[in-house]
């Protein structure tokens, strides 16, 4: 059973869109869905998760010499993990992240 969102879609492809777009959709999506908690966890977690590690590849690639190739080596992983996580939440899935799963679960359910 699929419940439509704000945006006019289904809950499962906008919480989908919270991972496609990494934490700034994530952003997005906790302002303008205040009612959808399924979307809500996901963009939750989607913040939770990208933007730190947005911030630690940003800041390991100012290293110098080899910055860039240690920042690309972390970079492609964590797009490997938004697509998949992406891909889990439009399955309709609550997969939770060790840790910071349980924290997004306990902020938006509880």
């Amino acid at each position: 059973m699929t419940y439509d969102t704000k945006l006019g879609l289904d809950e499962n492809i906008v919480a989908a869109l919270g991972y496609v777009g990494i934490w700034i959709a994530g952003i997005i999506l906790l302002l303008i869905e205040p009612n959808n908690k399924f979307v809500r966890f996901h963009a939750m977690q989607s913040v939770m998760v990208f933007l730190p590690l947005s911030l630690i590849i940003f800041l390991v690639a100012w290293i110098p010499y080899v910055g860039w190739i240690i920042a690309d080596f972390m970079g492609f992983p964590s797009i490997f993990l938004a697509v998949l996580l992406a891909f889990l939440a439009f399955r309709g899935m609550k997969f939770k992240i060790p840790l910071i799963g349980n924290y997004a679960y306990k902020l938006i359910y509880e």
